[in-house]
């Protein structure tokens, strides 16, 4: 016998974060333009058309991130992703492939969290904690098994439901249930993922995905939406020959 999560809606832990999305909405209503509503490209969602802010700005990558690769890689692509946003699952996918194309130890991938609170109320950043909590159980090696398998499951646009998804995938990667639902309900890591959207903002990020390029030397280049293979690995190629 087993115990069941219950990632339940209204109820449990989705009011008391609806309540701090809503406080989040008004703070955050640098980046989220007029109210009216965001905005798509080919490559990934807005929510306001002008960006402002330096790539410069990108918060130093740690052993406290959620890297794959080598944290001593020369070149790091910091990614900010929505994890129900259709243009981050396509470039999740697209990040994958370039860690598997690039020459072993060339490249970091450093995931943070974007949730865009106007397009995808409640669910992204409910998500965003259950990639934490998953984290906490499991290390970085939990956290990136739970961050695939709900780019690969899932539907997009705040249509997931994620009270049966998020417990589908815990069980899946075999972590301890009770733990997990505790930590799902207990906000802790509400300030993290709030700092990691202070952060993209702050890097230029108005839409999902937004990632940041770091090259050997420090010199920063941005990389906006969903770019396709072989875009990455040019600029990666770029940013390593600035040394």
């Amino acid at each position: 016998m087993t115990e069941n999560i219950q990632i339940k809606t209204p109820n449990n832990y989705l009011i008391p974060l609806a309540i701090v999305i809503a406080g989040g909405l008004v703070a955050g209503a640098v980046f989220m333009g007029n109210g009216s509503g965001g905005s798509g490209t080919a490559t990934g969602q807005q929510v306001q058309e002008e960006p402002v802010g330096t790539t410069d700005a990108v918060r130093a990558v740690t052993k406290d991130d959620h890297i794959k690769g080598s944290i001593d890689a020369p070149v790091t692509i910091v990614v900010y992703s929505d994890f129900e946003c259709p243009f981050c699952k396509r470039f999740h996918d697209t990040m994958n492939e370039v860690m598997k194309e690039v020459d072993d130890g060339q490249v970091a991938w450093v995931f943070r969290h974007f949730p865009l609170d106007q397009l995808h109320p409640v669910k992204a950043r409910a998500v965003a904690v259950a990639s934490e909590c998953a984290s906490e159980q499991g290390g970085n090696e939990s956290f990136w098994k739970f961050s695939d398998r709900y780019m690969e499951l899932t539907l997009s646009n705040n249509k997931t439901p994620i009270e049966t998804v998020i417990p589908q995938i815990v069980q899946e990667i075999g972590l301890n249930e009770s733990a997990f639902q505790t930590c799902f309900e207990s906000g802790k890591y509400d300030q993290h993922i709030e700092d990691d959207i202070e952060n993209a903002v702050a890097t230029g990020g108005r839409g999902t995905p937004w990632s940041v390029v770091i090259a050997p030397n420090g010199k920063t280049f941005p990389l906006n939406g969903a770019q396709p293979l072989d875009a990455v690995k040019q600029l990666i190629s770029l940013a390593a020959q600035e040394k």
